[in-house]
C-alpha cells in the first residue's frame, strides 16, 4: 500500500511507522484521558463468570456504540489500576481490548485493538520471559508464566482501520494476555494444575481493590 493511502486510512486515529506498525507512544496521556473522561467505569468480571470462558464475538459494527464501549473500558481500566482490559472483563461479549501499558524500557503505549490475532513468531524471535503475571479478573493473585518477550497483533482500531501492533517485554505480555481473554483463556489456564490452584487460593484470600461482579 502506498504511503499516501496509509496516511489517509489512519487519519484521526494513530499514525503508522515505515514498517506499518501503529505509533502508539505519542500523546498517550492526552489520548487516555480523553477516552477515560468520556467513559463510565464498570465493575470487573472475575474467573468463573461464563463470559470469560468462551471465545467472544467479532466486532462487525464500528460506530458510536463501540466508541462508547472503548471509552468505558478506558475508564474501567484506570479505576482498576490496570494496564490492559478486554471487553469480556466488563461483561461484554466482543473482541476488543484497550491498553495503556509501558514496555521494559518504560515507554508508554496506549491504544485499542478489535478482532485481534496474535501472529506466530519465527523461531529466532521466540525468547521466553518467565516474569510474574496477574489479571484484573483474578484479583490479588500472581504467578510466573513464560511468554515470548516480543509480540505482534493484527486487528482493527475503533474506527475499523486495519492495524498492526507490536510490543516487547511487559507490553508484549500485555498484548498476549489481552488477546487470550478474547478467545476465552485466562492466564491461569496456562499454568500447571498446582500453580492454578495456588493462584485461585491467593484470590480467595485477598480483597480486590476495585469493584467486581460477584459470580452467582
Amino acid at each position: 500500500m502506498a504511503q499516501q493511502e496509509t496516511e489517509k486510512q489512519h487519519a484521526g486515529v494513530l499514525p503508522v511507522d515505515d514498517e506499518g506498525f501503529v505509533i502508539d507512544t505519542e500523546d498517550c496521556e492526552a489520548r487516555e484521558a480523553a477516552y477515560r473522561e468520556r467513559g463510565t467505569s464498570r465493575p470487573i468480571t472475575v474467573v468463573g463468570n461464563p463470559v470469560l470462558h468462551k471465545e467472544c464475538k467479532d466486532v462487525t459494527e464500528f460506530g458510536p456504540e463501540l466508541e462508547q464501549l472503548v471509552d468505558d473500558m478506558f475508564a474501567s481500566q484506570r479505576a482498576a489500576e490496570g494496564v490492559g482490559l478486554a471487553a469480556n472483563q466488563i461483561g461484554v461479549d466482543l473482541k476488543v481490548f484497550v491498553y495503556d501499558c509501558p514496555d521494559d524500557d518504560g515507554v508508554r503505549h496506549t491504544g485499542v485493538v478489535c478482532n485481534p490475532v496474535l501472529q506466530e513468531l519465527p523461531a529466532d524471535r521466540r525468547r521466553l520471559d518467565d516474569s510474574n503475571e496477574g489479571c484484573l479478573s483474578v484479583p490479588t493473585a500472581y504467578a510466573e508464566l513464560a511468554r515470548p518477550d516480543y509480540a505482534v497483533v493484527t486487528g482493527r482500531d475503533e474506527k475499523g482501520n486495519a492495524i498492526t501492533v507490536r510490543g516487547t517485554g511487559y507490553f508484549a505480555r500485555c498484548l498476549q494476555h489481552e488477546t487470550d481473554h478474547l478467545y476465552g483463556y485466562l492466564y491461569i489456564d496456562r499454568l500447571s494444575k498446582r500453580e492454578r490452584k495456588n493462584a485461585l487460593k491467593q484470590m480467595e484470600e485477598g480483597t480486590p481493590r476495585y469493584a467486581v461482579v460477584p459470580n452467582e
